[in-house]
């Protein structure tokens, strides 16, 4: 992590740089599609596909027809220079003598607080009572990585490894076949921010590549793209252009219909050169082009302002406010953004102080920005940090848990059951009032009817379990927890779900079974590469990735 003080010894560089390397190495592998996660080009952005989660599934299928749009301010936004605290203003300006915002400057939202003139886009939003503001958000004992933290907003919790976030958590106990047996509209469409966790399963990947809408149309007509036959597996390259192909081909599934909703729209305002603008653009044409996804992430990347601060935060935070302003004047013109929330995140603020570079160090506390008519009116939540009244290593102390926000947004804008949204955040957290309530009786996905005999009515998620296994010299298996016996059924599926054959088929005595892939499968070795099996009993089916090294 950074250093504490205003210049950065040389072992804390040293930190801070691997970190961001490790961060970029992790964006690598997922982009590849090998850590659950991928990407496709749409318009000229990336945007990545991914439906894991019970509580996305939720989102899809709630009677609401509310949409989230999250929008993602990696590498750590400076909430004081955001949202300018006017009761303090001489401590904030006596705090960084070099970048604070001058007077005149500064738009007025109300008395107590102010955005600077290169946000003036947004002065209308607030005009208009399509914005909110939320004060001092974060969680306790901040960590001040961007890797951790950012994670740690994904997942909603802190543990020792991240494999899953929030929206992606009980995917296997709620909707265990859905590898095989996926939704028609993708779930939650991400455009950038890859190595992000939000939406991801621990062993999914939903994604796809193309460089823009024409070779997605392809893509949709053509089915597959890539031949698999008549690949020569005798030999190495072989065997990595089977890999190579079916992985590509993998990632196309839902390339059809969203090709269909963008082609079905067109942007109604002339949006800005940036990123962040013409990621929202795609967004816009998605939304009016009715794709019946619930969820949205875009990010604006750079906010890791160490040096030269005032520039890279005027040239970000103007884009910012350009962009949103133009995304919800599009969506007006057809009606759609009576039915949108945008909110904006950060991992963590920036230091009170700043630091020697005319920039400032990571931080805590920051400021969460909230847009769209659904707000019904401007405002601010939360308690303001007291500035004057910093943690030990000079940071604002936060006041609004994060995970507050996420459950407000879950349960009061898009109807979602609150045990289940409690049961995505691993507790339960304070709602905020935001100015909106769930227009539709709220959604009940806590307690699914599952299947349990008649006989014996026991919880059948007791019964029955499997997962994954890799031995030392990393060949795979299946581990089985049988509590009663039943019949058990496991195939053995390709990526594009395509049957190789039967890995076991007969009925089971109570106990513990390991099933040996190489060993169970009649049709020869499997070639390097994901591949899925299913588990069939009584109770239903359950499908799982495995990954054949």
């Amino acid at each position: 992590m950074c250093s504490l003080h205003h210049k950065h010894p040389k072992n804390s560089k040293s930190a801070h740089d691997q970190e961001h390397r490790q961060w970029s190495r992790r964006s690598f592998i997922q982009a590849l599609g090998i850590g659950g996660s991928g990407s496709l080009l749409l318009g000229g952005s990336m945007l990545r596909a991914s439906s894991v989660s019970p509580l996305a599934v939720a989102l899809n299928n709630a009677d609401s027809d509310r949409i989230l749009v999250l929008i993602r301010l990696q590498g750590g936004n400076d909430g004081l220079n955001t949202i300018v605290p006017m009761l303090q203003y001489d401590d904030y300006a006596n705090y960084r003598p070099n970048i604070y915002h001058r007077q005149n400057n500064l738009i007025a939202l109300n008395e107590d607080f102010s955005i600077p003139q290169y946000m003036s886009p947004l002065e209308s939003m607030w005009g208009d009572g399509k914005m909110k503001v939320v004060h001092g958000v974060g969680y306790q004992d901040q960590s001040l990585s961007h890797f951790t933290s950012s994670d740690i907003w994904a997942a909603a919790e802190k543990v020792e490894q991240y494999e899953e976030g929030f929206l992606g958590r009980h995917f296997t106990e709620k909707y265990p076949d859905y590898l095989l047996n996926p939704p028609v509209d993708p779930l939650a469409i991400q455009i950038g921010s890859i190595g992000n966790l939000i939406f991801d399963d621990e062993d999914i990947s939903y994604s796809f590549l193309v460089s823009n809408p024409d070779q997605l149309q392809q893509i949709a007509e053509n089915g597959v793209q890539f031949n698999m036959a008549n690949i020569d597996k005798t030999c190495h390259s072989g065997v990595q252009k089977e890999f190579l192909r079916q992985q590509s081909n993998a990632t196309y599934a839902y390339s059809g219909v969203i090709h269909e909703a963008y082609m079905n729209a067109t942007n109604g305002v002339e949006y800005n050169d940036d990123k962040i603008s013409q990621q929202l653009a795609i967004v816009a044409r998605l939304i009016k082009g009715n794709l019946g996804t619930k969820v949205f992430m875009v990010t604006l990347n750079g906010f890791d302002t160490h040096v030269d601060q005032i520039t890279r935060h005027e040239r970000l935070m103007g884009e910012l406010s350009g962009a949103v302003k133009n995304f919800f004047d599009d969506l007006n013109q057809t009606g759609h953004d009576e039915h949108v929330l945008g909110m904006t995140f950060s991992e963590f603020g920036r230091r009170a102080m700043e630091n020697g570079s005319n920039g400032t160090d990571h931080g805590a506390a920051s400021t969460t920005m909230f847009f769209g008519p659904g707000l019904q009116g401007n405002g601010f939540a939360g308690e303001y940090p007291d500035i004057t009244d910093l943690d030990k290593n000079g940071n604002l102390k936060f006041n609004t848990d994060f995970r507050g926000l996420y459950a407000t947004v879950l349960s009061q804008w898009m109807c979602l059951d609150v045990g289940q949204v409690q049961n995505a955040l691993v507790g339960n957290y304070q709602n905020f009032d935001l100015g909106f309530e769930c227009s539709a009786d709220p959604t009940d996905p806590t307690d699914p009817v599952d299947p349990v005999d008649p006989i014996d009515p026991i919880d059948p998620n007791d019964l029955f379990s499997h997962k994954p296994i890799y031995d030392i010299e990393e060949r795979p298996s299946i581990v089985l927890n049988i509590n009663r016996a039943m019949h058990v059924d496991i195939q053995l599926y390709n990526i594009v779900g395509q049957q190789l054959g039967s890995l076991k088929n007969g009925f089971m005595a109570e106990g513990t079974y390991i099933v040996n892939i190489d060993e169970a499968l009649e049709n020869g070795i499997l070639t390097t590469g994901k591949y899925i099996y299913r588990v069939t009993t009584y109770e239903g089916a359950s499908s799982k990735m495995i990954l054949i090294r």
